[in-house]
């Protein structure tokens, strides 16, 4: 390797930024603005290899055509797995064309599912065995201390942000939770910037405890929004979304539904954003292929105003929390008055 001088930023800046971007667009991909950290190999000052992460997640990998088969890859792996352990990081995935699995499969990393233009792997070979065992015995302990809804057969399910908790979050798994015999509810476990997950899943465990069939879960990686996805290597920019919320759908239908037996899935209304109306309307498509019901909840309103997490994230950044405040139930609402007293708002 005497022969090639590496390079690394968290992330790169200016003109290195710069000459990186060309480097992928010459191969192909498209540097993604969510990088943390860049590693580029050079010869004679050139680019001649790549590989960044977002966190925890691979991305941007590229080598030259004239440098492959040289072990560069190798070399990039074995340098970002350093950087992931200096991290405290054990644990990470990787999201790139079905055609590169092979060359990803010799970099230690494990496919865990794909579609016909996404593949997603990780670097443990039973993590997403480990994490459906975990969600199994989640199931298994909170039953223990709930009471199942005798009146319908269905297990229901639904994913959530909360950020935070609201009145509308509340209202939808109410609704979910009478008809069914158990409901699970997936708090994304993404950080978030306004309340970390540890916050988040909190509110919802107070805000839920008088509803009986309810059974909680944090979601591991497996289980993020296709916002966040990767689309570095997808040249239908327009379609990237869609192709995103493919690939959870189907992890979801494939492997999460069948071990839990989910039967139902349930969203609330969604008339403001696009993003989320688009995943909307690919749910209600795709999960019948998996023998999974959709069910789309009509958004409880609070007066003539829909009720929404980003809006009291906004009322409270302006310090006007109470004009909100029936947006939120009793725990929700004393969280945040605290928050906001603590730090001086």
């Amino acid at each position: 390797m005497s022969d090639y001088m590496e390079e690394t930023g968290d992330p790169f800046t200016g003109k290195k930024k710069e000459e990186l971007k060309k480097f992928l667009e010459y191969m192909g991909l498209t540097y993604d603005e969510q990088i943390t950290h860049s590693i580029v190999l050079r010869k004679e000052k050139e680019i001649i290899a790549t590989a960044s992460c977002q966190k925890n997640i691979i991305k941007c990998v590229a080598v030259s055509e004239a440098y492959q088969g040289q072990n560069l890859l190798a070399h990039l792996m074995t340098s970002l797995i350093e950087y992931f352990y200096g991290m405290g990081i054990s644990h990470f995935f990787g999201f790139t064309k079905p055609q590169n699995k092979e060359l990803f499969c010799s970099m230690g990393m494990y496919p865990v599912t794909q579609t016909e233009k996404i593949l997603l792997l990780e670097n443990d070979k039973n993590g997403l065995e480990k994490f459906l065992k975990r969600l199994k015995k989640e199931t298994q302990e909170q039953q223990k201390c709930k009471v199942e809804n005798r009146h319908e057969n269905g297990i229901g399910a639904v994913v959530m942000n909360c950020n935070p908790f609201t009145r509308g979050h509340e209202y939808l798994i109410r609704e979910a939770a009478q008809k069914n015999k158990w409901l699970h509810i997936f708090i994304l476990s993404e950080e978030q910037s306004f309340l970390t997950t540890r916050e988040r899943y909190q509110l919802v465990r107070e805000g839920i405890q008088e509803i009986p069939n309810v059974i909680l879960h944090q979601t591991s990686e497996y289980m993020i929004s296709p916002a966040v996805f990767p689309t570095y290597f997808i040249k239908e920019k327009a379609k990237a979304y869609e192709m995103n919320c493919q690939l959870d759908i189907q992890l979801f239908g494939e492997r999460i539904a069948p071990e839990l037996k989910i039967t139902d899935r349930y969203v609330g209304s969604e008339p403001v954003c696009d993003v989320t109306h688009t995943y909307n309307q690919c749910l209600r498509e795709q999960l019948p292929c998996y023998q999974i019901r959709f069910h789309e909840i009509l958004r409880k309103t609070y007066g003539d105003q829909i009720i929404s997490a980003s809006e009291v994230r906004k009322k409270y950044a302006e310090n006007q929390l109470k004009s909100v405040c029936g947006m939120l139930p009793e725990s929700t609402w004393r969280y945040l008055e605290r928050k906001k007293n603590e730090n001086g708002k």
